[in-house]
């Protein structure tokens, strides 16, 4: 099972658009150098819509071979469309020469299907794989929720081994918790709450903020796990800023920003995402400066 702080990795672009592949494994030694829990390639962060098919296996080949299994890595393999999301799931099996250790999977997004469809989805691309699966419910992004029925059918099967929860409604671990029985994980989505869901019951984030701040993160989940919740809650509070600056506008923008003050990677980001204005960047560089990131 997986826990703490995950990182929902950016895909670094160099000046010509193109994924910038020694960008990306020098990313995924600092993550582990920095004491992230694991790493969670080409979701919603990494800017998974914009890639072609080819960019995302080749995503999820390198940080998989760069890894090399010291840390857990939950492939972004999910779509709209079943069938997609069953070949990104196959080739995350083989991905890097030795698998990726779970897949990640979105809500049908456009489509709205009902709760019906929801489970026939997820079954589907469960029936059709092999790796542990996390399933992503996201409603702001995807307009449709699943509900903590649909998500007891679905802990049902038995390589659904949990959900990253981006509903932002904090009564959901504990309205599952009655549904599910059994190990089952439970991990945020949503930075801004990430200790407030592990009180009510979450195991972990998989989290932007972790991009730039990844050691502060791993210790708040750290504190989390061994129940200080005041100590969690203070590094929180001191995160705060820098989980609103980033999101001031559309991410990953504020993210990528951050992590070129790092001189990790360039701040480049795919269309429809745009560059961000002065005055966020001015923020974010703020935010980053009280916590002596630079």
């Amino acid at each position: 099972m997986f826990s703490g702080s995950l990182v929902a990795l950016i895909t670094p672009f160099n000046a010509d658009g193109e994924i910038d592949e020694a960008a990306l494994r020098r990313l995924v030694d600092w993550h582990i150098e920095q004491g992230s829990h694991g790493l969670v390639p080409v979701g919603t962060t990494g800017e998974s819509p914009t890639l072609s098919a080819a960019e995302h296996r080749s995503a999820i080949d390198i940080v998989v071979a760069q890894c090399g299994r010291r840390l857990p890595v939950i492939a972004g393999a999910g779509s709209n469309n079943p069938r997609e999301a069953i070949e990104f799931s196959r080739h995350a099996a083989a991905a890097g020469g030795s698998g990726a250790d779970a897949t990640l999977h979105v809500a049908g997004y456009y489509n709205r299907p009902q709760q019906e469809g929801l489970y026939r989805h997820f079954r589907a691309v469960h029936d059709a794989s092999s790796l542990p699966i996390i399933v992503y419910n996201v409603p702001p992004r995807t307009i449709v929720d699943i509900q903590p029925d649909t998500l007891a059918r679905l802990a049902e099967l038995p390589r659904i081994v949990g959900i990253k929860d981006a509903s932002c409604d904090l009564s959901r671990p504990g309205r599952e918790r009655l549904r599910i029985a059994g190990d089952f994980c439970w991990l945020s989505g949503e930075d801004a709450t990430a200790v407030a869901y592990n009180a009510a019951g979450g195991r972990g984030c998989i989290s932007v903020t972790a991009n730039v701040a990844p050691a502060l993160c791993a210790a708040m989940q750290a504190a989390c796990q061994r129940g200080d919740y005041p100590a969690a809650m203070a590094i929180q509070q001191r995160l705060m800023p820098l989980h609103e600056a980033l999101f001031a506008e559309p991410s990953p923008a504020g993210a990528k920003y951050a992590a070129s003050l790092l001189g990790l990677c360039s701040e480049h980001c795919r269309l429809p995402v745009v560059p961000l204005s002065d005055g966020t960047r001015q923020r974010i560089a703020a935010a980053m400066g009280e916590l002596g990131l630079i």
